[in-house]
């Protein structure tokens, strides 16, 4: 179906900035969206599930965020479906985690993709 492959996290101070990359490969005209979830660290052993969901980009464009999360970070996408970015500004520290790129589409059957994970750690 679909591959995903994460790049950009690190360390970084608060109130810096990050651009995560997610790229996609496979069946990528099947997704219909795109999204960021975060695992926080005291539970990267736990399931996706219990993963936290961060910000959605549709095929039509149009974008959804959690709370407290709007205004500092911006998910975009490639016109293609190649590529879903993530670009946050103003970290906290309570932003720190392992962030997963994810994929929904509905071609054959309903499915969801999931990357690898890249961590980011907000920390002075």
């Amino acid at each position: 179906q679909v591959q995903l492959v994460e790049s950009g996290g690190g360390l970084v101070q608060p109130g810096g900035s990050l651009r995560l990359s997610c790229a996609a490969s496979g069946s990528t005209w099947t997704i219909l969206t795109m999204s960021w979830y975060r695992q926080a660290p005291e539970s990267t052993q736990a399931p996706e599930s219990t993963r936290e969901w961060i910000a959605t980009v549709r095929n039509s464009g149009a974008t959804e965020y959690t709370e407290g999360v709007g205004g500092r970070f911006t998910i975009s996408r490639a016109n293609d479906n190649s590529a879903v970015d993530l670009r946050m500004n103003n970290l906290r520290t309570e932003d720190t985690g392992v962030y997963y790129c994810m994929v929904y589409g509905t071609h054959p059957v309903s499915y969801n993709s999931w990357g690898q994970g890249t961590q980011v750690t907000v920390s002075s």
